[in-house]
């Protein structure tokens, strides 16, 4: 597939030249020409005012088949991820956010889980899920690309989801990008906001741009079904409800088969003691502290509070603290009830790897840094005065 300017319609107005976001078209003798930085973005397409650019397949190319959007399709789906027979933690977070979205669309949310017993089907709808589509069979014990893809894509070609939505894990990421390659539709990798657009329907897919200096949101308006991947922790877990119903769809992995076999999976062992996703406190550094030092200070605070102790890629990058500390784009994506910012400023980079905390406590001198805006509470100040006295306040009431 390529796109081309038909010479005779072209006026040379310029016109597509200010549409194209990677300035991929230029005037050769007062026509517009498509060079090969094209990323098929089909931006133009719609902005030439004389319709003289147009798609052209190459030699050979067949036509992609029909995936447009159709009234027959409806509903929320998550792909239900396991390890050694039990739902990932991820999981959860998608069934929040995608039981939000049902609502909206007023339709219903499925999860599909394979591998699994059906105790953890029954997990899922206590999560939110109306129903679940399970298969246990033998051949998804184990994570495979291929069967997993195989037998995804024929259930999304059978029931016609509107949105489908998986973790953006080594899981995720490995085999979604297969299911939407064969299903022919969009996929958004690693999201961190997800949102309807009221007057069309369709699913706002939020996530961090160019590096983390800008927040794009992109739609997949004319194909179905809308897939993106989401960041663990960046999601509120759902309402657990003990009562809840819901049908298990049983699923037959009959015919399916595969050319690989996964025969172990080796667990990596890491020498960190605290898992920075899983602290319920986190106590973090930036740039602001100066030097190493105030991490010192910082690992007493997160002492006496039983916090674990986190870092902006700043204060990584200037080798204050190992990389194992980060949190944001290029490091941990947290959610911890408290997070405590020390010296961060507040760059779209690390925001969206902790804005979904509980409660946010900014420490900075700079008033006007970016931080104060997703803080609950915010004190304007030195870090190297305000800590100090954090600490000693929280060690009296601790009777020490």
């Amino acid at each position: 597939m390529r796109i081309v300017v038909t010479p005779d319609k072209c006026t040379g107005c310029e016109t597509c030249i200010d549409s194209c976001p990677f300035t991929s078209i230029a005037m050769k003798e007062g026509k517009a020409f498509i060079t090969e930085y094209c990323q098929l973005c089909k931006a133009c397409l719609n902005a030439c005012p004389e319709g003289a650019i147009k798609e052209m397949l190459d030699v050979g190319e067949s036509p992609a088949p029909e995936t447009r959007r159709t009234d027959a399709s409806e509903g929320v789906w998550v792909f239900a991820e396991q390890r050694n027979a039990k739902v990932a933690p991820v999981v959860y977070e998608l069934l929040g956010a995608g039981r939000r979205l049902a609502d909206i669309l007023q339709t219903h949310l499925s999860a599909v889980l394979f591998g699994a017993p059906e105790s953890e089907a029954r997990e899922l709808i206590r999560w939110g899920a109306d129903r679940v589509y399970l298969c246990n069979d033998q051949l998804f014990e184990r994570f495979n690309d291929e069967p997993y893809a195989g037998l995804f894509s024929l259930l999304v070609k059978e029931h016609h989801p509107e949105i489908v939505l998986a973790g953006a894990t080594p899981i995720g990421r490995s085999f979604f990008p297969r299911v939407a390659s064969r299903l022919r539709t969009g996929l958004t990798a690693d999201c961190t906001s997800l949102d309807i657009d009221l007057g069309t329907g369709n699913l706002l897919q939020i996530r961090p741009a160019f590096g983390g200096n800008i927040m794009a949101t992109i739609l997949c308006p004319d194909n179905k079904p809308q897939m993106a991947t989401i960041r663990p922790r960046v999601m509120k877990r759902g309402q657990y409800d003990a009562s809840r119903k819901g049908d298990i769809v049983h699923v037959d992995a009959i015919g399916l088969s595969s050319r690989t076999k996964v025969l172990a999976t080796v667990k990596e062992l890491s020498e960190i003691a605290v898992n920075l996703q899983e602290a319920d406190i986190i106590v973090s550094g930036g740039r602001g502290l100066g030097d190493q030092k105030g991490f010192k200070l910082l690992g007493e605070l997160a002492e006496v509070l039983g916090a674990a102790l986190g870092a902006s890629r700043a204060a990584v990058d200037e080798g204050w603290i190992p990389y194992s500390h980060q949190v944001g784009q290029t490091g941990k994506t947290v959610c911890p009830n408290i997070y405590m910012a020390c010296g961060i400023s507040g760059a779209v980079q690390h925001l969206v790897g902790m804005q979904s905390s509980d409660i946010i406590i900014a420490i900075n001198k700079n008033p006007e840094a970016p931080i104060f805006n997703v803080a609950s509470y915010g004190i304007v100040g030195d870090v190297y005065e305000i800590v100090p006295m954090l600490i000693k306040k929280i060690k009296e009431m601790k009777g020490h």
